[in-house]
C-alpha cells in the first residue's frame, strides 16, 4: 500500500473513532444522565447509573484521544499540499481536544460530587453539566476553524472531490457562526441546529472517502519518491 494511502486510511480510522465516541457519549449516554430542567433528577441518575456516568467520562476521554490523533494525521496527510493549512488543521484540532478534556473533567467532577457531596450536590452537578455543554457550544468555533483549512486542502490538492472541499468550507463557516447564533439569538434553535448539517455531511463524507478510497490516483502519481543509489566504495 502506498504511504499516502496508508496515511489517509489511518486518518479516516481515527476520524471514525472520534465520530463513534462522540455519538455514544452525546446521543446515548448524556441524555440518560442529564435532565435539563431537573437538577435532582440529574443527581439521581448519576447515583443510580454510576457505571453509565463513568462510561460517559471514558467516552469523552476516548474522543479527546481520537481527536488529537486525527489532527496529527491530517497534518501528515496534507503537509505537502500546504504546510500552513495543514498546521492549521492540526492546531485547531488540538484545541478541540483541549475542549473535550475540560468537558471530561467537568463530567468527572460531577460524578465525584454525586458520590461525595459538596454543598448542594444537585445544584453543583447540574452546573457542571451545563458548563460541559457550553464548552462544546463555544468550542464549535474551533470545530469550524478546523474544517475550513481541511476543505481548502481538499480543493487545493485535487486528491478528493471538489464538492467535498466546498461542503467542508461551508460547514466550517457554519460552525464558526453557530455560537454567535446560540448566544445572540436564543430563540433561533432551529437555525442553530441547521447550521451543523453541512459540516456533518462533509465530515461523514470525508471519513468514508478516507477509509474506502484514500486519495485519488493523481495524489499517488504526484507523491515524491525517494530513490536510493548505492554509495561508491573507495578502493
Amino acid at each position: 500500500m502506498h504511504a499516502l494511502t496508508r496515511t489517509a486510511r489511518m486518518t479516516g480510522l481515527f476520524y471514525l473513532g472520534m465520530a463513534i465516541t462522540a455519538a455514544l457519549g452525546f446521543l446515548i449516554l448524556r441524555p440518560r444522565l442529564y435532565a435539563a430542567d431537573d437538577p435532582g433528577a440529574t443527581l439521581a441518575n448519576l447515583v443510580t447509573h454510576g457505571s453509565l456516568a463513568r462510561a460517559s467520562v471514558a467516552l469523552e476521554l476516548a474522543m479527546v484521544v481520537m481527536q488529537a490523533l486525527t489532527a496529527v494525521c491530517f497534518y501528515r496527510l496534507f503537509r505537502t499540499v500546504n504546510s500552513l493549512a495543514a498546521s492549521g488543521i492540526a492546531a485547531f484540532g488540538l484545541v478541540n481536544a483541549v475542549v473535550g478534556l475540560v468537558s471530561a473533567a467537568m463530567l468527572g467532577t460531577a460524578l465525584q460530587v454525586s458520590v461525595d457531596p459538596v454543598g448542594d450536590p444537585a445544584a453543583t452537578v447540574q452546573v457542571l453539566y451545563l458548563v460541559s455543554l457550553n464548552m462544546w457550544g463555544v468550542g464549535a468555533l474551533f470545530f469550524g476553524l478546523w474544517l475550513i483549512p481541511m476543505g481548502w486542502c481538499v480543493l487545493r490538492s485535487g486528491w478528493m472531490p471538489r464538492v467535498l472541499g466546498w461542503i467542508l468550507v461551508v460547514g466550517g463557516v457554519g460552525y464558526v457562526l453557530s455560537p454567535f447564533v446560540l448566544y445572540l439569538a436564543r430563540d433561533a434553535q432551529v437555525l442553530f441546529d441547521a447550521m451543523a448539517y453541512p459540516a456533518s455531511v462533509g465530515e461523514f463524507w470525508m471519513i468514508g472517502y478516507l477509509l474506502i478510497r484514500g486519495v485519488r490516483r493523481k495524489a499517488l502519481d504526484e507523491a515524491p519518491t525517494t530513490v536510493h543509489t548505492p554509495t561508491p566504495v573507495a578502493s
